[in-house]
């Protein structure tokens, strides 16, 4: 065992390295990055349509898709009008700064304001590995209960917003949102959160103003 100690830290510093460059890049862009995360069936693709409908007169919007197989979530997203490129894994359960800067050379930048970054669905490992994204999103659906913060805090404590996805359903479940909002403040204090339904279109416009307040080009908009 302790064999592989070093080798999963040679693997995250060289992601890291990595993540850098792409950092450095996006900055110099005037992009803003969101690397978006949650277990498979939270909702994200269905989050990046809703998004995708109410800003893309505002702000340019390119997606990367991250799955295991198949191109069905970027065909979803290419159908509300912005370029999706699919990262197919292959096994791996996330992404990783390599597998962005590979996609990264089917976009124009300079034709972005807002770039998305939908990770594989996975609770653990897309938190360990950065991709040069300025802020990380998780989703978390009332359906999969008010203990995955304690059981998953890692995504919870590198996460700047959590969205707490389809209230809607709350009649019908037993979850606490009070629950998970509160021991998700307690992993990170600096948390913001935000109860919604995509199903409903509910509680979406806090999300959309804050995605505006820290894009760089629409903030220089007149």
């Amino acid at each position: 065992m302790t064999i592989k100690v070093p080798v999963v830290r040679n693997v995250l510093e060289a992601n890291e390295q990595l993540a850098e460059k792409n950092k450095r890049l996006f900055q110099k862009e005037g992009l803003l990055v969101l690397n978006l995360m949650s277990s498979p069936g939270a909702g994200k693709t269905t989050l990046l349509e809703r998004t995708i409908e109410a800003l893309k007169d505002k702000i340019r919007i390119g997606v990367i898709e991250g799955d295991i197989q198949s191109t069905y979530d970027a065909e979803r997203i290419a159908q509300k009008g912005v370029l999706a490129v699919q990262i197919n894994t292959g096994g791996a359960c996330h992404l990783d700064s390599r597998m962005i800067q590979e996609a990264l050379k089917e976009f124009d930048l300079s034709q972005l304001d807002l770039l998305v970054v939908e990770n594989v669905g996975n609770l653990v490992c897309p938190a360990e590995f950065e991709v040069g994204e300025d802020h990380k999103v998780m989703i978390l659906s009332v359906t999969e209960g008010d203990d995955k913060p304690l059981k998953y805090p890692l995504m919870f404590a590198k996460s700047s917003v959590l969205l707490v996805n389809k209230v809607d359903l709350l009649p019908y479940i037993n979850t606490s949102v009070e629950q998970i909002r509160k021991i998700s403040l307690e992993i990170n204090p600096k948390l913001e959160i935000f109860e919604i339904s995509c199903q409903n279109r509910t509680g979406l416009e806090p999300w959309y103003s804050w995605i505006l307040q820290r894009t760089p080009h629409y903030q220089k908009s007149p």
